[in-house]
């Protein structure tokens, strides 16, 4: 794979490069209209497949937090076209990796020496490359160990990068007005988070050792003394990832083992330790040769606070969701319904999140659930084909919910995807084995 000798920074520099995507799209757009007028019936397939393409295109060369948007869209197969999906997830760890020197002066600059001079081997081409950095092996004493590189000038363009998509979000999730910026907020925030090497160490270490009793997971050591602000060294762990799993055959039993080890780390994080690892995709997550189940990365972690954990969990009881009084009521908790909305609106968004919880929250009303059913995926696109087409969303605002909706709601969508590639029936409480 060809490999990047430089990173644009500056925000001129970046934009440029977005403007340029934007261009060859337009131009997409005009071919597809073209063609359109001689064939009335044809579909979206090729348009979607060329702008997705252009799209990537133009991102992976940026990396950092406009790559990382396209990671993070990548999860919602039912949101978006499955070109878009299918190109998009190859941000997951399949990017034009930097130059072996661009690789030794970073070493030079944040440990003060070359990886050459801190290890026994180190390998110059890496591994793996996705939205925030990379992965090289290395050796030393004796120990295989993966070493994550962060790409130059990634942290330092998170705000300017998300300025720059801020408009096609806003117009792809139909977000209006002022309060829209909270959700951007959010973003950057885990953004920068996910950027400081230091904190996700001690994110790593502390999730590992609180979860280190769950049958069937494991995860890397990681070392402090070979690891800075911009590098991270852990031990190299041996294993398929979770999608290139998946696209193999395996049998039923492995798939409820390797499924029910990732509902209990999920739930046990959740329910336990109030704070998750809220970046369920499956570059994240490798399987064994003994078919167990190992955590990798740990940079995207989410704090649940208490006042957004009680209502939350409450609307996944079906009871709460059927009552109608204690279900308006924390709609308003959980600011999906406001004060100032309309009747219409009060209606309307009522109705929505009565049929979306229902949906979404089957899982918990249960004892065994079956996440390879084809009934509840079916359901779960209908409804989102459904509310895509509805007219009425896109006159109303669409900023509805608590700021924690959106990592939360992520790391749902993100296990249940993984959970159904998986074809996994789970036992759903399980997990409060591991609370006591």
């Amino acid at each position: 794979m060809k490999t990047i000798d430089s990173i644009p920074t500056g925000k001129i520099e970046r934009a440029g490069k977005l403007v340029k995507t934007g261009v060859k799209i337009g131009g997409n757009y005009v071919k597809y209209y073209s063609k359109k007028l001689v064939n009335p019936e044809m579909d979206k397939n090729e348009l979607n497949e060329n702008n997705a393409e252009d799209i990537y295109d133009g991102l992976k060369s940026l990396k950092g937090s406009a790559l990382k948007v396209a990671q993070m869209l990548s999860m919602e197969k039912n949101i978006l076209p499955k070109a878009y999906v299918d190109k998009f997830s190859l941000s997951q760890f399949s990017v034009p990796p930097l130059s072996a020197p661009l690789v030794r002066k970073t070493f030079k600059k944040y440990l003060g020496k070359y990886p050459e001079e801190l290890f026994d081997t180190f390998e110059k081409d890496s591994i793996n490359a996705a939205s925030i950095g990379q992965v090289h092996k290395a050796t030393k004493d004796g120990k295989e160990l993966a070493v994550k590189i962060q790409y130059p000038g990634v942290a330092e363009s998170i705000s300017s990068d998300l300025a720059l998509v801020k408009p096609i979000a806003i117009k792809m999730f139909n977000l209006q007005g002022k309060d829209s910026d909270k959700y951007f907020k959010e973003v950057e925030k885990k953004l920068i988070e996910e950027t400081n090497y230091f904190l996700e160490i001690e994110q790593s270490i502390s999730i590992t050792n609180s979860c280190s009793g769950i049958k069937n997971l494991e995860f890397p050591k990681y070392y402090e003394e070979l690891s800075s602000e911009r590098i991270i060294t852990m031990d190299w762990m041996y294993g398929q990832h979770l999608s290139e799993f998946t696209n193999k055959n395996f049998s039923q039993e492995i798939g409820n083992k390797l499924g029910q080890t990732l509902w209990d780390f999920y739930m046990f994080q959740i329910h336990g330790l109030r704070r998750v690892h809220a970046d369920p995709h499956p570059g994240n997550f490798l399987v064994s040769k003994q078919n167990t189940l190992i955590a990798i990365d740990f940079g995207c972690i989410k704090e649940v606070p208490n006042e957004f954990y009680v209502p939350y969990f409450e609307l996944a009881k079906k009871e709460n969701i059927e009552n109608d009084a204690v279900f308006m009521a924390k709609l308003y908790e959980l600011e999906i319904l406001t004060e100032t909305d309309s009747p219409e609106e009060l209606k309307f968004f009522k109705a929505l999140f009565k049929e979306m919880l229902t949906l979404f929250t089957s899982p918990f009303h249960e004892t065994i659930f079956d996440f390879g059913s084809n009934d509840f995926w079916e359901r779960i696109a209908d409804l989102s084909e459904r509310y895509s087409k509805d007219s009425q969303i896109r006159k109303m605002n669409g900023n509805r919910g608590s700021k924690h909706f959106l990592y939360m709601n992520r790391t749902f969508f993100g296990l249940y995807n993984l959970l159904h590639d998986l074809r996994a029936k789970i036992d759903v409480n399980s997990y409060k084995q591991y609370l006591q």
